[in-house]
Formats: structure tokens, sequence, C-alpha cells
């Protein structure tokens, strides 16, 4: 008999049980959901109230080619085939996979899955993947979503961490049904009118406030104070995951619900839907992710210190990664994949005759395609990396694959892309060397409002109605991230719009973070024109004036700009956007979305020496309240230092 600190692997009718001596954990057989997560002497973790089906599994959305939307049938990913691919003593993995045939067009979304589930000895949890594959003869399909959804027991964990500063005791699944709960806007978001427990009379609960950027989305979990537990997801790569470091996903939220989150259309829209054309064929390996469990050394602990401890566990998944335990050869261990280094410099002869360093500029790698569409990749993998304060920057453990290396930078406009492919292979070790970004200028700044850095955070951001908080956020630097702070701006701005005054405004104080419509008594909705209201000393004739407009966010919006012409009805504007983006940012309390930059000529004639007002008109509001936009940045330059001489 092996000992019992090895991993042992129980095979029985309709499930198996893999357990380390620390955990066990029961899947059923041949569909692969989690239905038993045993630890310290507490049998099952998962809600046991729920049909084995609805404990811990993986789903996807999927539709047809050429629906529209991101959404689609909703598909509980069941598996029909069960095999052992490893067992000895120190590690199980073990497979349950499903093959599409055409027999089942229509009812199951074309691709094969196999998803796994290994132990490792001495582990105090389990790592979960899967490899999703479409055959190039197979019908066309979209991939909205999918993920691992985990949920714990309501009556134990009650106790929500996702972040340092973003943490808390959270109402109960039934305070947000029946009498208890007063849906709002939208079903996700509910007033708690008669909670369980009356600490949470009068908030709101709504799963978007806990989203999480990638980048800052590596370990999110639940605390059980009576059983001195926490149960964590640990997300250890970012390779896998669509839309670079800042794309934004759901966490946890209550029920208690912990997610992996690997491709969404959250913040971001239909254009982040993954499309496979029919003729594709198209693999990817999502994960693997860790379900790390921890418990307190003795009952004088603070169970607060279960959150240091998933933290510096992930610290310690992160290292390991690549992993190099996964038996599936789609997941190549650190010798398969490539490096690449370099630094990243700016030149901005405007600002400076030097190159400057990119500061803490964000650098990747994502598959070819235009520049700044790595927001809406979602098919391959990316590999993203933070630059020091110099610009030096180094990717190790890259996928085999060609690449466009990216970047952007905070405090410029704009996206760069490297004009080579980049083309890596086992082993590689490519040294870029100096790369530089010319960001988008073609004369002196006249005047700029905001930060370049893909957010509106910088600006004014209101309290929230006081019928509508999360206790979470008050006086918290993610105060955007309150329920309803759109519908103060016609509180603010009841009947006249914005005016800001260069030289005279804050747009810290003075600059709404959401160009959004203003609410009439009989619930219509009408369009908003704000103002920028600047002088000229003198305006250079026969020249050209530039605006660049970056905007942080867009949904269902439309931005006309007309300069000095007020008469939105019957002047055309020197620009459009045309109708754009799906973010639904301004809903889901999420500062961005996709980034878009808009650079718009101004000829001079339509400037006059003295004083100018800029108008931009947000038309939409087929949607009403969420019609929008949010600006990153907006500058006026000056024509091209050479015009002057003319």
């Amino acid at each position: 008999m092996s000992n019992q600190d090895s991993v042992q692997l129980d095979v029985q009718e309709s499930h198996v049980v893999m357990g380390n001596g620390k955990v066990k954990v029961t899947i059923s057989k041949p569909d692969g959901f989690v239905t038993g997560i045993s630890y310290q002497g507490v049998d099952n973790l998962l809600e046991t109230h729920n049909e084995d089906f609805n404990r811990g599994y993986w789903d996807l959305v999927w539709s047809d080619e050429g629906t529209p939307g991101t959404t689609g049938k909703s598909e509980r990913i069941k598996g029909t085939s069960f095999e052992v691919v490893v067992e000895n003593e120190e590690l199980v993995e073990i497979s349950f996979s499903r093959k599409w045939d055409s027999s089942l067009q229509d009812s199951i979304a074309p691709i094969n899955v196999d998803k796994r589930f290994i132990m490792r000895k001495d582990v105090t949890g389990f790592y979960s993947y899967a490899i999703f594959e479409h055959l190039a003869e197979w019908p066309a399909f979209n991939l909205p979503q999918t993920r691992i959804v985990y949920k714990l027991r309501k009556d134990k964990f009650k106790y929500m961490a996702i972040a340092d500063n973003r943490q808390r005791k959270m109402p109960l699944p039934e305070d947000r049904l029946g009498k208890r709960g007063r849906p709002l806007a939208y079903p996700e978001a509910v007033l708690l009118v008669h909670p369980v427990e009356d600490e949470f009379k009068g908030e709101v609960d709504d799963k978007y406030e806990y989203s999480s950027e990638n980048k800052d989305l590596k370990v999110h979990g639940w605390i059980s104070h009576n059983l001195d537990l926490g149960c964590w997801q640990i997300i250890p790569s970012n390779e896998f995951r669509s839309g670079g470091l800042s794309k934004q996903n759901l966490t946890s939220h209550v029920g208690p619900i912990s997610l992996a989150m690997f491709l969404s259309a959250h913040y971001a829209g239909e254009d982040m839907v993954m499309k496979v054309k029919a003729g594709d064929s198209w693999k990817k390996v999502f994960g693997p992710v860790f379900t790390y469990l921890n418990c307190l050394p003795d009952k004088t602990s603070d169970p607060l210190s279960l959150w240091q401890d998933a933290k510096n566990q992930m610290l310690t998944e992160v290292q390991s990664w690549p992993y190099d335990f996964p038996a599936s050869e789609d997941f190549p261990v650190s010798d398969k994949r490539g490096c690449i280094s370099g630094r990243l410099l700016v030149c901005d002869k405007f600002l400076s005759d030097d190159f400057l360093p990119a500061n803490g500029a964000f650098v990747g790698l994502a598959p070819p395609g235009e520049v700044g569409s790595w927001q809406l990749e979602s098919k391959g993998y990316q590999f993203w990396t933070e630059a020091d304060s110099d610009g030096y920057f180094a990717i190790n453990d890259i996928r085999e694959g060609e690449y466009n290396l990216n970047g952007y930078v905070t405090g410029w406009i704009g996206d760069y892309q490297y004009e080579q492919l980049i083309n890596i292979t086992a082993g590689c070790d490519i040294d870029v060397g100096n790369i530089v970004y010319e960001p988008p200028r073609d004369g002196p700044t006249v005047w700029e409002i905001g930060i370049p850095d893909r957010s509106a955070a910088e600006f004014f951001v209101p309290d929230p109605n006081p019928k509508y908080i999360n206790k979470l956020y008050i006086g918290h630097p993610d105060r955007f991230r309150q329920y309803g702070l759109w519908e103060r701006y016609t509180e603010l701005y009841p009947k006249e719009d914005l005016v800001f005054t260069i030289g005279v405004s804050d747009y810290k104080k003075d600059w709404f973070f959401a160009h959004v419509t203003r609410k009439m008594g009989d619930d219509t909705y009408q369009k908003t024109t704000w103002q920028i209201k600047f002088k000229l000393e003198n305006v250079q004739k026969s020249c050209t004036y530039k605006i660049r407009i970056a905007l942080a966010t867009a949904n269902v919006a439309e931005l006309q700009v007309r300069m000095n012409d007020d008469d939105t009805e019957k002047t055309t504007p020197i620009f459009t956007t045309g109708v754009i983006g799906h973010d639904n940012a301004i809903a889901r309390h999420g500062i961005h979305g996709i980034y878009r930059l808009y650079n718009v000529d101004v000829p001079s004639e339509k400037l006059v020496e003295g004083d100018n007002t800029l108008f931009l008109t947000q038309t939409m509001t087929t949607t009403g309240a969420f019609n929008g936009l949010m600006y990153d940045y907006i500058r006026l330059e000056g024509p091209p230092l050479d015009s002057y001489s003319h």
C-alpha cells in the first residue's frame, strides 16, 4: 500500500476521486463536473444543495456564424469519455473529453473539448485546463465566452477578496431575489431592500462592481470565517486570455461564486467575440489554472492572513509558469518556448530632442494584425510585460509562432507596432535592441485635457446617489465602481451641458468622467453637447490645426465635432466618428473599454483670434442612459512648425 500522502485515484462507476492526503476532489464520470471538494475534515466546500452538474464546471457560450451580439447558446461542457492520462504516486492527470460530429450540429458547439484535472503530491489544491479544437471541415461558429465556475457553500463562505483593497463580507444569493431585492437598470444590479442580514440593507449588489483587469487578476476567492478556510482561483498566466493586460473580466460575486474567465466580450462588445470561419482549423489550450485551498495554522490567527497566503501561493505559481507537469503535448514546456527583449523609446520632437525611455510601457506579442488589433484578438495567445523605468523589457516563455510586437505607454497617445513580424521558435532569444515609438503629432500643444492613459479615471467621478451605494467603494480609489453614476450627469447639468474653459477649469473637478445622455422627466433621453472654450492670440492662416481625441470607451455612441458652429441641427460637423462601440463600460462601472484614437483636421479658417469654442456632441439616444463615451485625453495642436515660415 502506498503512503497516504501520495496521490490516489479511485475510479468508480459514476465518478472518480483524486486525493493526496490534503485534498480530495470528486468529479462525475464521464461528464467531468466537479461535485465535491473535501479539505480539513469538511466533507464538501461546494454547494451541496445544487445538483451535481451545478457546483464546479466548465461552460461556454456559442452561436452560429453571422449571429450578431455577444450572447448565444449556453452550454455546460459535458464529457462523454473518461481517461486516466497519468497515474503515479507523484501526480494524477485525468481527462473528460467530448468529440463533435455532424450528428450533433446545432446541439453543441462544433469543437472537440478535452477537460483535464491534475492533482500533485503535497499540493493543497488541484489544477484544471482544457484543449479546444475546431477542424477546418466543420461549421463556422462564434465563441463569445468560456470559463470555469465554482459555486461554494453559501452557509460557509461569506467573505470575498479580489485585491488588497477590494474585499468584504458579502450578501447572500437570496438577498437578490423576490421581495428581498429590487432589480435596477439591468438584471445584474439589485438594490437589497430586505436582506437576511440588516447590515446589507440599502446596498447595491452587482457582479460587475468586482471586475478586474487581467494584469491584476491573478488570484481571488473566498474565506470562511467559521471554518477558518480559504478557497482561491489562481490564474498564473495571461497567455490564454484575450485582449491584453487591460481587458477586464469578472472575478467572484454573490453566490458565493468563483470564476476563472478565459474568453469574454465584457467591456469590449461584439468586436471581441471569437469568430471561427468555415475552413479555419483552430486549437487553443485554456489554463492550467489552480484551485488553491488554505487554512489557518491555529485559532488565534487572523482569517484575513489566508488572503496574504493565497497571494504568496500565486507568486509561486507565476514563477513556476509554464508548468512542467501537464501531460498534453499541446501545452509546451519552457524549453519548447522562446524569449524576446529590447528597449522601447519614445520620440516626440515637441517635448524633447532626445529619445525618452518608455517608462512603464506595456509591451506584448500578439497574433499578427492591424496596429492595436490585439485589443480585440481572441483566437491565439498573447504575451505581455511591463517595461522598467528605462523602457527595457523582456518577455520569456513565449509559445512558438508568428507575432506582432506591440506597445503603449502612459503619457503618449496611440499604439506602437514593430515593423517586422517576430518569429518565435523553441529556445530562441531575440533582442530587438532599441526600438522607437513616434506617437501621432503634427504641431505643438495649444492645450490638452486629461492624461493619455486609456482611462477616464482622472476626470470628475461624482459621489454615488446615497440610495445606491456599495460600502466597499466609499472613499476608495476605484470610486467609479459605484452603481448609477451616469445618472449624476443629469442632476449636475439639468438644462445646460458641460462647459470647460481652458486655463480656468480643472479636468479633475470640471470634466465629467462620462459623456452621457440627459434624462428628461418622461423617461426619454436627449443628446448632449459639451463645449471647450479657449483663446488664441493669433491664428496661422491657410494652415491645418489638429485635434486628437482619444476615447477610453464608447457604447452605441456617435461623437460629432464642430468648431465655432453651435447649431448642431443645421451645421455639418468637421468630423464624426459614426456610430461606435458596444463596450458597456458606463453601465458596468468600468472606466475604460476599447481604446480608440481620432485625429481631426481643423482648417485655420474655422478658428478666430480671441475666443473659440469646440463643440463635442454625443448624438445617440437609442439605449437611453447607456449611450455615451468616456474620453481618455483631448489635445489641440497648432500647425506643423514648418508651415509658420510660409
